[in-house]
């Protein structure tokens, strides 16, 4: 939150002064940007940054500006996206009486631009991790003895999941993740099209057998998309969050794609395709949304394809949107115990709202990065009694 309470500083003084240049009072402004935060996972932290909140006579601009410098300080970030929301939702609030509208549109306008200019700037993965990219051959060989150790827990509702291979990729790239949540009870399908080459055109087929499993099942469906398989999960989640109960990616570009510096770039068909350059720049510009449905991205720092950046989803947006960090390489992802487990496990948690963890899934939390990124020795006291 250190980094986070530096930029949030800076925007929440922009954001009231927003408010108030459109009419509001300063107590009306606070308590606007206020509700405004209200679905954000900081919002108590947010709240007490608003409070604090002192204007003179400010140049909008010279705030942005500033907000801006911080955010290019920082680096590129997914959740600077929650910025440019928060102010377009501040803009259209009803409360405010509209006063140079004009002005505020080209100010939150140019805002906009700056954020898109920063992250376009996510450097691709470091010729150290292509290299550890070979380690995926012994991930998934291990995985046959692996296997029988994981940890099963049990669903206590038997909801249907659709997983969507790899780019390359087919069925049997998800042959693991599929048979691991099948015997913890839930019912899973093949997304039955071959080899995945990331192809617009298989859109249509896969809504297609989202509509029968809708229809078979008569709830919602639950989507887990594995690099590009994850492309298409977040368009459908995107047009149809009525049928979609959440989403789930495994080290997916699932932003940032147009300007995405990756090892296979060149072969990414809906990018360079020229006769589909249009088509595809439309399937670009609609993984920019964020679906109203849950969100889980797994993603991994030592991803040798894909910068791990572009593989998480804006998590200050929503309080049910999650990036969780893994250990592994990006190729032996659908053969990694970690990501079955964290698959398995947004999936209960999404569905059935657990919110205290069995002493079995406190110990599962060692093998993630974020635990052993704690300071000290009470990172191990604080995971059994705190």
């Amino acid at each position: 939150m250190e980094s986070n309470k530096i930029v949030y500083t800076a925007f929440t003084k922009f954001a009231v002064a927003i408010a108030v240049s459109q009419g509001a009072t300063l107590p009306q402004a606070k308590k606007i940007i206020t509700k405004s935060f209200e679905r954000h996972p900081y919002f108590k932290h947010v709240s007490k940054i608003i409070k604090k909140v002192k204007l003179d006579k400010e140049n909008l601009n010279i705030l942005s500006n500033q907000c801006i410098s911080i955010c290019e300080d920082f680096g590129p970030d997914r959740d600077y996206i929650t910025l440019v929301l928060l102010l377009e939702k501040i803009y259209k609030n009803e409360e405010l009486q509209k006063i140079e509208k004009d002005t505020i549109s080209n100010i939150i306008n140019n805002f906009k631009v700056e954020i898109d200019r920063i992250n376009a700037n996510i450097p691709p993965p470091p010729l150290f991790n292509v290299l550890l990219e070979t380690r995926a051959v012994t991930e998934w060989t291990s995985m046959f003895w692996l296997y029988p150790f994981i940890p099963k827990h049990k669903s206590k509702k038997s909801k249907p999941i659709l997983l969507m291979p790899p780019y390359l990729g087919n069925d049997n790239s998800t042959i693991f993740v599929r048979k691991y949540l099948k015997s913890i009870g839930f019912k899973t399908y093949k997304w039955d099209l071959g080899v995945n080459m990331i192809n617009s055109k298989s859109l249509p087929k896969l809504i297609e057998k989202l509509d029968e499993i809708y229809e078979k099942h008569q709830e919602k469906v639950s989507l887990v998309g594995w690099s590009g398989g994850g492309l298409f999960a977040k368009i459908i989640a995107n047009r149809y969050p009525e049928k979609v109960e959440q989403l789930i990616t495994i080290g997916s570009p699932v932003w940032g794609v147009k300007n995405m510096k990756t090892p296979i770039i060149k072969t990414l068909e809906f990018v360079r395709g020229a006769k589909l350059r249009e088509r595809n720049l439309k399937f670009i510009k609609e993984l920019e949304e964020i679906p109203k449905v849950p969100i889980t991205c797994i993603y991994t720092k030592t991803d040798g394809l894909i910068p791990w950046k572009n593989c998480m989803e804006a998590e200050t947006f929503r309080d049910d949107i999650k990036n969780v960090e893994v250990f592994g390489s990006h190729c032996g992802m659908g053969a990694n115990a970690t990501v079955l487990l964290t698959v398995a496990n947004a999936l209960n948690s999404n569905l059935e709202k657990v919110q205290e963890k069995t002493i079995i899934e406190k110990v599962e939390t060692l093998f993630y990065p974020q635990f052993w990124e704690q300071k000290g020795v009470s990172k191990f006291t604080n995971l059994f009694f705190n």
